[in-house]
């Protein structure tokens, strides 16, 4: 959807107040969830409503177009899910019993490189960044909490390797979107994604493993060996159904049943008790919920009234040569995602321009999809208001730090860091089509 209007700054000003709150009281109040962010996304989509020239009618349909658009509904929903799950499998001793598990098998020291390799995995497996986060993160949260260990540091493991998958899995949205939208083919832009994505991978470990975990005391390293492998089976049952590629709202769905009759089996609650902690663990992602329907209608919006127009137009000026022409793709599907905070929607935005700035520098598709990928998963695993962020911050209880998370992202840093580099250095031959 669009305008047929010449955009103009006004038209990304609801946006940037979005950002510019949420970065202000974050800063100003040292907690950049010090202001409910449901509350922020809210204040954007008042701007929007108040400065865009068109009927209040047309634009509240457009916002709730956008806010009942399937990619966010499905997110919607996930939570949900992840917090209904994360409830049982908590009252009904799933978590404990995993948690002293790990930390009895695992060294803490190791905690975070452990995390880093079991999400990539995941990830890689099931193709999906915030389904990982969701599996993964209330177990990888606890045992990061009963280790003492440092939660952004293990929190923003489990977020690198979430992003691991997202950006290199053939059955990812994201490779999917890319390689269609630039006309290669899917092994094609995995090759040329994992020159990149693999060394940073790797470098990403050795990084872990001479950071450790310092701050985990001594005497925790050796855990309760208090655990019963029954209680943990909902949890196995979780991540085996993703890695065979069910459904994440089945696999959630599945856990939750599970994780529910075994607690009412070791009587830990009743059926009304099931019932109980199924709603409670809803309620608990009631903002994220929320923030996620405001954010998709503000997107849209944006979008209608030409917010991601305006910020194409400007880079594309910038595009004079073929390595600026992939630093441009890259600048525009950044822009995008930071509009919209989904990589997928993203590069669906910029697609048909990317397409074109790519066949008129003779650009290899597979490299342009790369460039696709790596950008909109980078903006997307760093933003405070994207749903992998989210997710983690919130299964948290809010004790991730934002700043730190971003910080201890290592593989993210180091994959941006790679491809400007593969983008700078890399001979002519390889980049455009032979």
């Amino acid at each position: 959807m669009s305008t047929d209007k010449q955009p103009s700054i006004i038209s990304i000003l609801p946006l940037l107040i979005f950002v510019g709150i949420f970065l202000w009281s974050g800063i100003y109040f040292n907690n950049f969830y010090s202001i409910p962010s449901p509350l922020i996304a809210l204040a954007g989509v008042v701007v929007a409503l108040l400065i865009y020239k068109s009927t209040l009618k047309e634009k509240i349909q457009i916002f709730f177009t956008g806010a009942g658009n399937s990619n966010v509904l499905a997110m919607c929903v996930i939570s949900l899910l992840a917090g209904g799950f994360s409830f049982v499998t908590k009252a009904s001793g799933s978590v404990d019993s995993i948690v002293n598990l790990g930390t009895y098998y695992i060294s803490p020291a190791y905690l975070p490189l452990g995390v880093f390799l079991v999400s990539s995995f995941l990830s890689f497996a099931t193709g999906t960044s915030v389904g990982t986060i969701m599996t993964l993160g209330t177990i990888v949260i606890d045992l990061a909490t009963q280790s003492q260990s440092n939660i952004s540091l293990v929190g923003a493991c489990l977020l690198s390797g979430a992003m691991f998958g997202d950006n290199l899995s053939l059955i990812s949205d994201t490779t999917i979107t890319s390689t269609q939208t630039m006309g290669a083919e899917m092994s094609d832009k995995m090759k040329a994604n994992s020159k990149i994505a693999i060394p940073a991978a790797i470098l990403t470990m050795i990084i872990l493993i001479f950071i450790g975990n310092s701050d985990v005391q001594p005497a925790v390293s050796k855990a309760t060996a208090d655990f019963d492998v029954v209680l943990i089976l909902p949890y196995i049952a979780v991540v085996v159904l993703s890695l065979l590629g069910v459904n994440v709202f089945a696999s959630l769905f599945t856990g939750i049943i599970f994780a529910g009759t075994l607690g009412i089996i070791y009587g830990k609650f009743d059926f009304l008790g099931f019932t109980t902690n199924v709603y409670e663990g809803f309620m608990s992602m009631s903002e994220v919920f929320l923030l996620f329907f405001f954010t998709g209608g503000l997107a849209t919006l944006v979008e209608y009234f030409g917010g991601i127009r305006f910020l194409m137009n400007g880079i594309q000026k910038y595009i004079k040569s073929y390595k600026t022409a992939l630093l441009g793709i890259g600048a525009l599907v950044s822009s995008a995602n930071l509009c919209v905070a989904n990589n997928t929607v993203s590069i669906l935005i910029v697609s048909k321009i990317s397409r074109k700035i790519s066949t008129k520098f003779n650009i290899a598709p597979r490299n342009g999809a790369s460039v696709l990928d790596i950008f909109s998963c980078y903006v997307q695993g760093i933003i405070p208001y994207g749903a992998q962020v989210l997710g983690l911050i919130y299964l948290s209880k809010n004790t991730i730090n934002y700043p730190e998370l971003v910080l201890y992202a290592v593989y993210l840093h180091l994959l941006l860091l790679l491809t400007l580099g593969y983008i700078i250095f890399r001979s002519k031959k390889t980049l455009l089509e032979k």
